[in-house]
């Protein structure tokens, strides 16, 4: 197997990185600086990619998991950003289906809701038109009888009828993942758990960065033609170490989710409401959980870990509740939970739910390029928009000129299953190949429908490694997909493991209770750790699944 991506030598890629010198150089291993690096890779420019946690692990780990059009910034008449999520999903499914699921939408209609009847209809109709959907997906207006049918556990006492359309479930993190590996693929060269500490100037413009490896604190400087910050949350952090943050600036507002056990909640179809206060909500079932939220506020605490504060579980809670009367759910009900962070752009005198959600391009006088803002669904077309300011600019100074954008038809790491309505067929071929590498049906369908294309890496690992297997004291699907996530997903620690490539910590705690400790003496055996750096790596995972259950009292 390749090791161009594996944990196993990622100082040896910092080494490496040390010597060259790069057209482009991305700070920030989220969606968007994965979406970079793949686009400026692709268009033939030498591209590099510093991420100071794990890919995905800030904002892009802890969305609503929906590749969605963006039906609720009609409200705010975003008609552009509409017309353009829309059409980006479509793109995103068809290129990694592996990770992105269409998934039928109600939409309740309820007296005295921010929904009528008139205006669900209208709102849905103009959303179809703008965001390109096809045929067989456009909106259908529901009686009252037959939303309840589609959805038993709505309340009915205010009930007016439904509308039903398609949004598109994801995976976030995996989606990132993938995205990232596909550069990789391609040439990129990624890091993760690399923190950019200061920027190289030469005659006062930016030439590269200082970056420190938080793993052995050794030093690396990298040097770039151009330097691009897409570190989400972090965008001004960056800004500040160039001196150059004025004029706009992020706002930052934090989401919550709850996750709740299927038999608990048997939500059948999701559900996107508003509350009593007009803030929409979603209810989504996903692998027998049912998960619920967001909530938007303002933050101000530490950027690398919100949490969930009483204030917001029980928030969620009322929502829950207001909208499926019959099900009376508590805080015990609670199995896990995330809090993400939105980098918006702040807009003075509105409130969090107000915001734009639209991207933006800084430019400092150093040269520094700053994107923040925007959407998971719009990550592609914001690394197509700043990946062509970086190829005029290189033009300009005389590096010759770049081709356009052609990300829209690269086919993402795993993707490539024979398009999105093949997908089915996949599943079923290769759950059959599962099963006879030793795998039970449901196993190999899980894995299979998590790794697209990719599965034949895993099970090429169970079938060459069974003494190793034994050994780690792994059942066959875990100890394929930790050596995978270790090989060829640059997996560092227990935490991007059970958190980012397998989702595991939120949608399915009670599994990383139980193989957490082979997982974590697997990983210290393969990765050299001493006992303190066990215990460390230990400490922090146990922390997390503490954090996801038991709610902080107030905001930091």
């Amino acid at each position: 197997m390749s090791y161009t991506f594996s944990s196993m030598n990622r100082q040896e890629i910092l080494r490496d990185m040390e010597g060259q010198s790069f057209d482009v150089l991305v700070i920030g291993g989220g969606i968007t600086g994965a979406g970079i690096a793949l686009d400026a890779q692709a268009r033939g420019m030498k591209t590099a990619l510093l991420e100071m946690q794990d890919f995905a692990a800030g904002t892009s780990s802890r969305s609503t998991k929906l590749v969605h059009g963006g039906l609720r910034y009609l409200k705010q008449l975003e008609f552009k950003l509409v017309a353009e999520v829309g059409k980006e999903r479509a793109i995103v499914y068809e290129n990694a289906p592996h990770v992105t699921t269409p998934e039928w939408m109600l939409l309740p209609m309820i007296e005295g809701g921010t929904y009528g009847k008139f205006a669900t209809s209208i709102g849905l109709r103009v959303y179809d038109t703008l965001a390109g959907v096809k045929k067989s997906e456009r909106r259908v207006m529901l009686s009252k009888e037959e939303t309840l049918k589609k959805e038993p556990l709505l309340r009915t006492d205010k009930l007016k009828g439904g509308g039903y359309y398609v949004e598109y479930r994801t995976d976030d993190a995996r989606l990132t993942i993938e995205v990232m590996k596909e550069a990789v693929r391609r040439g990129a060269q990624a890091v993760n758990y690399v923190k950019v500490q200061d920027l190289l100037y030469e005659n006062g413009k930016v030439v590269g960065v200082v970056a420190v490896d938080q793993i052995t604190g050794t030093k690396h400087d990298i040097r770039a033609k151009k330097v691009v910050n897409a570190a989400g949350p972090w965008v001004d952090k960056v800004r500040e170490i160039d001196g150059s943050k004025k004029g706009k600036r992020l706002h930052l507002t934090k989401g919550v989710h709850l996750v709740i056990d299927g038999k608990r909640f048997p939500l059948r179809q999701a559900v996107y409401f508003d509350t009593p206060d007009g803030r929409m909500v979603f209810a989504i079932p996903r692998d027998g959980k049912t998960y619920v939220g967001t909530t938007d506020t303002d933050y101000h605490g530490d950027i690398a870990n919100p949490k969930m504060t009483t204030e917001d579980r029980d928030y969620i809670l009322r929502a829950a509740n207001f909208m499926f009367p019959t099900l009376k759910l508590t805080k015990e009900d609670v199995e896990s939970s995330w809090a993400g962070l939105r980098p918006l752009i702040h807009e003075e005198g509105k409130s969090p739910s107000e915001l734009s959600r639209k991207d933006e391009i800084f430019i400092s006088e150093s040269g520094l390029l700053s994107i923040a803002g925007g959407k998971l669904t719009g990550y592609r077309k914001m690394a197509e928009r700043i990946v062509d300011l970086v190829a005029s600019q290189l033009k300009e100074e005389g590096y010759g000129s770049y081709p356009g954008c052609t990300t829209d038809k690269i086919r993402l790491s795993g993707g490539d299953v024979g398009g999105s309505d093949n997908f089915g067929a996949f599943v079923r071929q290769k759950t059959g190949e599962g099963v006879q590498v030793g795998l039970s049906t449901k196993e190999a369908d899980k894995l299979t429908r998590r790794y697209g294309s990719n599965i034949d890496c895993i099970y090429e690992i169970i079938r060459e490694r069974q003494a190793e297997a034994e050994a780690s004291g792994l059942p066959k699907d875990v100890f394929g997909s930790l050596v995978y996530a270790i090989e060829a997903e640059m997996a560092t620690t227990p935490e991007d493991y059970f958190v980012r490539r397998t989702g595991a910590l939120y949608f399915d705690i009670r599994w990383v209770e139980r193989w957490k400790e082979p997982v974590i003496a697997y990983m210290a055996r393969k990765l050299g750790w001493t006992e303190e750096e066990t215990a460390r790596h230990r400490a922090r995972l146990e922390q997390l699944m503490h954090d996801a259950v038991v709610p902080q009292e107030n905001e930091a």
